[in-house]
Parts: structure tokens; sequence; C-alpha cells
């Protein structure tokens, strides 16, 4: 198959990224993609896997654990979801997408085999994914696999992989009606990547959900702030300056080259698992190499400056407060601002304007994300102007941004933020652009 018939096959298997789920649906059967894999030869168990969940910071950790490991010399897989633009994004070598040509031969090995398989545990879209990267990793071959849970973590398709070393950023409420209603049961559900005698590095410190994760039997647990700390996390030009405690070592003065003050937790998360990977810190020089080299597109991203548009993805409540804290502070919580703002179905949309700061937006822009699972615009501009903000709704994330260019004034941030199917259409947009992010 070229690349189009092979993600047209795909597109035809449930994806559960777009279905609207409304009630508590029973667990994945993992004994489904167990049985893929062995029709693919395991490719999973033949390189080392670096395991990564947490509510928020999965993705901006596993980029971060990568450059880390790519900074000791290691040829390093990253599979990692969603994407932003194209879905060759998922499925990375050294910081690459993968190729369209060898996506679309995995893709065509994957539908060949599939025959194979029952009626009845045909796998998913997602599984598909997730196997098409261990196999593109197993093949090309990588050193080394960073590999993030799709959700959750105990019933996810990556937990095929046994990881060596385990990362948990946090632990919020998300996707309840697929994990359960309480941060314990979303607890237990990631702790399910916990190997018995792995490192678990855990960045969660509410010590009500400790327990729950050392329940798994890892061999050693690091945990933030008591094993490793952010000691120092200062603005500066272009990201951020922090000061960094590990088990092993210490790191001054490390730039770490995205905005948000909460990327500093993220990478602190990731050096530690590298530390624990190598069984060894890194060297300061290779600290700062990694640090230097990050990027987290649709995160705390800025895209422009005149006029200022700043890209950042906020899927929850606990991810739209960081998202708020952190445009505050880089671009200053006086800065006149214009929001494209477009969520999911399920999301509270007074909720989340609340939590994004919209209360101090001088117009909010909703539009519907790209996605089946698109929550009305008209919906969350009703709860915006319940707030007493001026709202408009749009039909599209072109026209949102288009409107929200022409009304943002001099001085004033564009904000682009909700759900990544928003953020990643209007990067695609912006970069269409003969000159990105000005008015046309």
């Amino acid at each position: 198959m070229n690349l189009g018939e092979a993600l047209a096959w795909l597109d035809r298997h449930q994806n559960l990224e777009r279905i609207l789920a409304d009630r508590r649906l029973a667990a994945p059967d993992p004994a489904r993609m167990r049985q893929f894999m062995d029709l693919l030869g395991n490719p999973q168990a033949t390189l080392p896997v670096l395991h990564v969940t947490g509510t928020n910071g999965k993705t901006s950790t596993s980029r971060a654990l990568t450059r880390a490991l790519m900074a000791k010399g290691l040829s390093v897989g990253t599979f990692t979801s969603p994407h932003l633009e194209r879905i060759n994004e998922r499925i990375c070598a050294n910081g690459e997408p993968m190729a369209d040509h060898d996506l679309a031969e995995v893709l065509s090995e994957l539908a060949t085999l599939e025959c194979l398989v029952d009626e009845g545990r045909r796998p998913t879209w997602f599984e598909l994914l997730a196997a098409a990267a261990f196999r593109h990793f197993a093949d090309r071959p990588v050193d080394v696999a960073v590999v993030e849970v799709g959700m959750g973590g105990r019933w996810d398709a990556t937990n095929v992989a046994r990881g060596a070393v385990s990362i948990v950023t946090n632990v919020g409420l998300d996707h309840t009606e697929l994990l359960g209603p309480t941060r314990e049961h979303i607890a237990r559900e990631k702790a399910g990547i916990v190997k018995p005698g792995s490192t678990l590095v855990l960045g969660e410190t509410d010590p009500a959900l400790y327990e729950i994760f050392a329940a798994e039997g890892p061999g050693a647990i690091w945990l933030a702030g008591r094993d490793f700390a952010v000691e120092s996390n200062a603005m500066a030009v272009g990201g951020r300056l922090l000061d960094l405690r590990t088990p092993g070592a210490s790191y001054e003065g490390v730039f770490l080259a995205v905005h948000g003050d909460y990327q500093a937790e993220n990478f602190a998360c990731a050096l530690v698992a590298a530390e624990a990977f190598f069984g060894r810190p890194l060297e300061p020089e290779l600290v700062a190499e990694a640090a230097a080299s990050v990027r987290s597109p649709g995160r705390m991203e800025v895209v422009s400056q005149d006029p200022l548009v700043v890209l950042d993805g906020a899927k929850n409540v606990p991810g739209a407060l960081r998202s708020a804290r952190a445009v505050a502070e880089e671009f200053g919580a006086q800065r006149g601002r214009v929001m494209v703002v477009g969520m999911l179905g399920g999301k509270d949309p007074r909720e989340m304007l609340e939590a994004l700061g919209a209360g101090g937006a001088r117009l909010v822009v909703t539009c519907p994300p790209p996605s089946p699972r698109a929550q009305p615009a008209e919906e969350v501009a009703e709860a915006a102007r319940a707030m007493g903000v001026r709202a408009v709704p749009t039909g599209s994330v072109q026209e949102a941004l288009e409107l929200a260019l022409e009304e943002v004034g001099p001085g004033e941030l564009v904000l682009v933020t909700g759900s990544l199917y928003v953020v990643g259409a209007a990067r695609t947009l912006l970069a269409q652009s003969h000159r990105p992010g000005t008015r046309r």
C-alpha cells in the first residue's frame, strides 16, 4: 500500500481517541495486543524501553528524555501521542518523524498479518500504531525506546513492553469515564506500567498515592522532592534557567530551551530517568546539551513575534491552570489577550475557561476542534459570556484564527489553547502563511 491507502486502512479500525465516552467503559483486553505482538515476533522485547505515563507532561517528558539519551550517543526511538499535524510525528527516531515510505511499509505489513487474528480480536487504531512503532524501532534498529502511554497505563497497548525505567509525571482527574472517578483509581491504572524490580521515577508527590505505586514492586522509587528536585526555576530569554538535584548529582545554571515553569518538572523527571537507565549521573556538559536542544511543539510555543502568537494545548483543568500561570509569568499578566479556544466534549467549559484565565481576556474566539468529539463553539462562547467576557463563536479553527489576528491590538497576545486538535490545526495554518502569524 502507499501511504494514503495505508492510512485509510488504519482509519477503518476502532479509534478510542475519537470516541466520546459518556459512561464507564470496560477495560480493554490486553491479550489482544499480546496476540498481535506474538505474530510480529515481539519486537518490543528486542530493545530496552523507558515507559512514560502521567496526566500532564508525558509528551514533553518523553521528548526531554529522548534528548538526554541522545546526548550520551544513543540512537533513540520515541513513541508519543497525540500528533499535532501529521501522524508520522508519533513515531520518531532521534527526534525525526518516521518517513512516509517507512510508515506505509510497516502498516502494510500489519495489514497482512491482521488476517491471522481472530475476528473478535481485531486490533484498534492505537494498538496498530503502537505495534508499528515497536516494529520500526526493532527494524531500524534503535538502541533504546522512549514510549509514552496512550491512556492510563495498566491496560494500555504500550504495556506489552517491559519498561526498565517507568516514569509517572503526575496524577490528576482526566479521562475519568475510562480510568475511574478518583485520583486513587487513576493512580492504580498508571501504576500498572511499573514492572517488578524496575526503577520508578515518581513525579507525583501526594503521600496518599505513594503506596499504590510501591505495591507494584519496583526495585527502587525515586520520588520528586525527596530524591530529586528543581532547586531553582527562573525565567530566561527563550526558556528557563534551572538548578537541579538528582539522586547522583547537582546541576546549576542549566538552560532549558522551552517556556513554562512546569517544563522544569518534566525535564527533571527525564533527567532522573536517564540517570536510572545508565546507572550513573550524566556529565554536566551533556545535561546542558540535552536541555538546550529540547523542543515541545504546541506547548507554550511562540510561533510569531508580531503580533505575539503563542500555542499552548491544555486538555484538562490542571493543565489549564499551569498554562495560565505560565502565560502570566512569561508574557505579563497585564498584557491584553485575545484567546482562541476549542474543547472536546466532556469538558466543563466554564471550569476550563476559568482555569485558563479567560476572565482576563479582551476577547475569546471559540471554535470546534477538528474532531468528532468537538464541543460546539457556541457552548464554549456562552460559558465565556457568563463570565462577563466578550466571546465570538466561529465555525472552524481557520475562521477563529483569522478573526483573532484581525482583532489583536499592538502589544497584545494571541493565545491558541484548549484541545491539541485546535493547537495542531492552528500550527499548520500559521506555517502555511507567507509570514506566519501576521495580519493579511
